[in-house]
Parts: C-alpha cells; sequence; structure tokens
C-alpha cells in the first residue's frame, strides 16, 4: 500500500484523515517519519502555509507528502481569523483560548455566517498539488458538544441543528472542510474507485 507522510502532529486531524483514506493510502505521521521541530507556518494564505509545511518534511525526507491548512472565515470579521485561526488568540493559545476570543468578538453580532476552508498541497516527486475543501454554516453562541477539536464546538454547518463537535466523527468526514479536501486527495490517489 502506497504511503505518505502527513504534515502533522494533530492527533485529532490524523485520526480524521486516517478514517477517510482508509484502506487506500497509509498515513505516516511526522513522528512515525522521524521528524521532529517546528514546522514553518508564516505564509499569509492557506495555500501558502500548506505549500509550506509539505516542502518542509518533503526537502527532509524526500518522500511523498501532504500538509493541510484550514481556516475560519467569520463575516462579520472580515474573514478572520482565516488564516490565523490557529493562532487566533496568541503563538502558544490552546483552542479554549482561540474559542473563547471568537465568542467575544462576536458578542452582539447578528451575521453569525462563517465558512471553514481546507487546502491541502501533496507533494509528489516535488512537484505540489492543491485540493480544497470549503463548509458553510454559523458561528453559535456559546458551546456544544464534546466531540472535534478546535472551533467544532461553536460551529454549526449549513442544513444542521448540531455543532461539528456533537457529530460521530464519521458524519463530519462526510459534509466538513477537511472530509471534502480530503476526498478529492483520495480520488486523485485512487481514480478507479
Amino acid at each position: 500500500m502506497r504511503e505518505l507522510i502527513f504534515a502533522t502532529n494533530n492527533k485529532h486531524k490524523l485520526e480524521e484523515v486516517s478514517q477517510l483514506l482508509l484502506g487506500k493510502v497509509k498515513i505516516v505521521s511526522l513522528a512515525e517519519a522521524g521528524l521532529e521541530g517546528e514546522i514553518p507556518e508564516t505564509a499569509d494564505t492557506l495555500q501558502g502555509n500548506a505549500l509550506q509545511k509539505a516542502q518542509w518534511v518533503w526537502e527532509r525526507t524526500g518522500k511523498d507528502c501532504f500538509a493541510d491548512d484550514t481556516g475560519l472565515e467569520v463575516s462579520a470579521l472580515n474573514g478572520a481569523p482565516g488564516v490565523y485561526s490557529a493562532r487566533y488568540a496568541g503563538e502558544h493559545c490552546s483552542f479554549d483560548d482561540n474559542v473563547n476570543k471568537l465568542l467575544a468578538a462576536m458578542d452582539g453580532k447578528t451575521d453569525r455566517r462563517a465558512a471553514f476552508r481546507t487546502v491541502i498541497c501533496l507533494i509528489e516527486a516535488g512537484s505540489p498539488r492543491y485540493f480544497e475543501g470549503k463548509v458553510e454554516g454559523s458561528i453559535l453562541t456559546e458551546r456544544y458538544g464534546e466531540g472535534g477539536f478546535g472551533y467544532d464546538p461553536i460551529f454549526m454547518p449549513d442544513r444542521f441543528a448540531v455543532s461539528f463537535a456533537e457529530m460521530p466523527l464519521d458524519v463530519k468526514n462526510q459534509i466538513s472542510h477537511r472530509g471534502l479536501a480530503v476526498k478529492q486527495l483520495v480520488q486523485y490517489l485512487a481514480p478507479q474507485e
């Protein structure tokens, strides 16, 4: 089975993506690939960050790999936190810190529309290729659910009455931004299916 290094140490992302690629591609984590250190994420676009992270792995291993970057784009905040979603509340912030800052920023706002966007950069033989997924929804006024990670407890996708954090992982993977981007990656890697 083909192996791809996934440029992340985030166990939640690894779990989500591994489930989506089950039986098609073996996902190797950074730790399993013997890679340590901070991967740079200094671009000002999701595509730029995904490329930067994948190139970091490629330069150290010469093996096919992929990386993703995700942003939560909130209409009432002019697209913020966007590319800075992971560090919205500061450099070494927690998921809770980010959620608290976003809830505070949204206090009193009636326009709750938002979108999650994921860009995946796959590097094969040194050449990058991109896949993108997007899901529209809204920001809730408080946390709901225990599952997921990041902004999941306060994001409710359109046509659903629950947050991402209240959904079983298999349901979330069917509709999520990352799920949609990974499905494109799977179609590219295993087009016969």
